[in-house]
């Protein structure tokens, strides 16, 4: 297969996953160990991410211009305040991981084990919540909640960002489409500020192959446009919509996984 149309193919991966429920690390990692495409640097697997979060920007531009044009304001402000303690627990922590020597595990049943448990605790939210009043406003707790969710999620590949932010903030209260809309804003800082510091590591410490900066940035780009076009529909599901198909869907991926690779 040509290098191009596997990045393309990964790119498209990383696009359509990032911000389901669903895990995106874990499906990237996943089509690698099974072997379908070749297996990526770290370095590729994270920074593509930054495309979607790019994509979350564009869809989200005038949610977040209305935002800062009205900063002064308490409900704005402290919106924006709370993205950023969100995003400040989840950097300080990535970091502190990181200076442990933390890696991304490459092996297959980890990655199976929480995209199973993943799908078994949405299912069990979703019934959880079914008919239970929820609220429009994101708490202080509900912000705290979410940078540690993300954090989680950094942790333990197959878990997904979306998921574990979304499921927890829904289980504090917060209704499905506004928990929906606090995740993918929180993400944006994340995933760029991981793409990021990727990158300038492997700038200044090359190891390994060198990069090729182009597939990488290829990649990216197939990631920002997907994304886009998946985050739009997913915001109008989530209107009318639960996240249970999504929880099945990670149960039987999780059940096949630990049936072929384990």
């Amino acid at each position: 297969m040509p290098e191009w149309l596997a990045v393309v193919l990964l790119g498209i991966i990383e696009g359509v996953t990032e911000f389901l429920p669903v895990s995106s690390t874990g499906h990237l990692l996943l089509v690698e160990n099974a072997q379908l495409l070749p297996r990526q640097s770290d370095l590729f697997n994270i920074t593509i991410q930054s495309g979607a979060a790019l994509a979350v920007l564009a869809v989200f531009g005038g949610r977040i211009r209305d935002l800062l044009g009205r900063i002064n304001e308490p409900a704005a402000g402290g919106y924006l305040a709370k993205l950023l303690l969100a995003f400040v627990i989840t950097g300080v922590g990535g970091l502190a991981v990181k200076r442990l020597g933390f890696v991304l595990p490459k092996e297959v049943a980890p990655i199976a084990w929480a995209t199973l448990i993943g799908g078994i605790v949405i299912l069990l939210v979703e019934w959880r919540l079914r008919g239970r009043a929820v609220q429009a406003n994101v708490t202080w707790t509900i912000a705290v909640a979410v940078g540690l969710a993300q954090l989680l999620a950094a942790v333990f590949p197959g878990t997904s960002r979306a998921a574990a932010t979304i499921m927890i903030a829904m289980l504090l209260g917060l209704a499905r489409p506004i928990a929906t809309e606090f995740s993918f804003l929180v993400g944006v800082p994340t995933l760029l500020a991981a793409g990021g510091l990727e990158t300038l590591q492997a700038l200044r410490h090359p190891a390994g192959p060198p990069t090729k900066w182009g597939m990488l940035a290829l990649g990216t780009v197939v990631s920002a446009v997907v994304a886009f076009l998946v985050v739009r529909w997913l915001l109008r599901w989530v209107q009318t919509h639960s996240f249970a198909p999504f929880g099945w869907y990670r149960i039987v991926l999780g059940l096949l996984m630990l049936a072929r690779f384990v």
